[in-house]
């Protein structure tokens, strides 16, 4: 379900740049794990404290350290001194309701997106905020839990395929902005998926449930349309980036995932419109179901009121009605109504109201 923004009062009346965790509580240990490699080796390890990142400064190696759990702003806060990182950065990263965007700065970049995931066991969608900050020799990432998308990068790394460990910080980013960016197709699967059941549905037999599932997937495109969204702005601004951190090479990848945001953003265009024309075809077919009771219960009121209105006549107790004392008139009477019954369903089919 799409969550709403809270926790902003939290930071009411601080000084800017205070390192307040603004998102869900969380209690589980922060974890911090760490990719060292070159073309020709490769190091992973988890780090028990946060002081054993530090050296991996001044190596000249490619250094990806990754911190699950932005809750504990000691952390965050010991993080960016040692790597100099600017307090509006560090506030940014433990506040979750973050728009996807980046900023440079002379040492770094800095990079929020939104990472989207689908829970099966929920069958909900999970998003969730990673931060990214690209240095010279290292990308440092921010993610609320453990858990993520990123490990075909991880693979790629120990398995030495492909161009990233021949490759800079800068290709790392990208990988790892590459990967968010590819599984936002799979969550659009989901909505394919969903999107068909519901047509069908709505096709055979429209009901209560169908409606409380297309609203729950036109809630989830909207959550899905904001995260992606100003993510084109992002790569926009890194394809147009000045910084010496990017290098020429890399900004044919910058453009290639940009290229897919267009494409999954006139998807989730597609899905959302699809969806509202579904929200429409529903109303119609409960007020087309609703016109055809109203429809039946017309014509079986319509036949059975001249009916009523002859057993109202001869229901009466007045003393001199003639036909009272003829001996065929009780017959006589419902055979009248017979044909009245029968001449106006005549009717009503003729003119294909049956």
């Amino acid at each position: 379900m799409a969550r709403f923004e809270k926790g902003f009062s939290k930071t009411t009346g601080l000084a800017p740049g205070t390192v307040v965790h603004i998102g869900k509580k969380r209690a589980e240990k922060v974890r911090i794990t760490v990719f060292d490699y070159d073309e020709k080796q490769f190091h992973a390890r988890e780090v028990k404290t946060v002081e054993e990142c530090f050296p991996y400064k001044e190596t000249s190696t490619v250094t990806w350290i990754n911190v699950d759990g932005i809750h504990d702003t000691h952390i965050i806060e010991e993080i960016g001194k040692r790597f100099e990182i600017h307090p509006l950065v560090l506030e940014g990263i433990t506040n979750t309701s973050q728009r996807p965007k980046v900023e440079e700065f002379d040492k770094y970049i800095f990079i929020v997106l939104k990472m989207i995931y689908y829970n099966e066991k929920k069958e909900e969608i999970i998003v969730e905020q990673v931060s990214l900050v690209l240095g010279d020799n290292f990308v440092i990432s921010f993610q609320e839990q453990e858990g993520d998308v990123f490990d075909p990068v991880r693979a790629r790394i120990r398995q030495g395929k492909g161009h990233v460990r021949k490759a800079g910080a800068d290709y790392l980013a990208y990988a790892l902005i590459d990967s968010v960016v590819d599984h936002y197709f799979a969550i659009i699967e989901v909505f394919g998926d969903d999107i068909e059941k519901i047509e069908e549905e709505l096709a055979t037999n429209p009901h209560p449930d169908v409606l409380r599932t297309i609203y729950k997937i036109k809630r989830d495109t909207i959550l899905l349309r904001r995260s992606v969204w100003p993510l084109r702005e992002v790569l926009s601004g890194l394809q147009r980036a000045e910084s010496p951190l990017i290098r020429e090479n890399t900004f044919v990848y910058f453009r290639d995932i940009y290229d897919h945001t267009i494409q999954v953003m006139d998807t989730i265009e597609a899905s959302r419109d699809m969806v509202t024309g579904m929200l429409d075809i529903y109303l119609s077919s409960m007020s087309n179901k609703m016109n055809e009771v109203m429809k039946f219960l017309t014509i079986f009121a319509s036949i059975f009121i001249p009916l009523t209105f002859i057993a109202g006549v001869y229901g009466m107790n007045f003393k001199f009605m003639p036909e009272l004392n003829w001996h065929w008139a009780y017959f006589a009477v419902l055979g009248l109504m017979a044909l009245v019954a029968g001449t106006l369903l005549v009717y009503f089919r003729k003119k294909k109201w049956l």
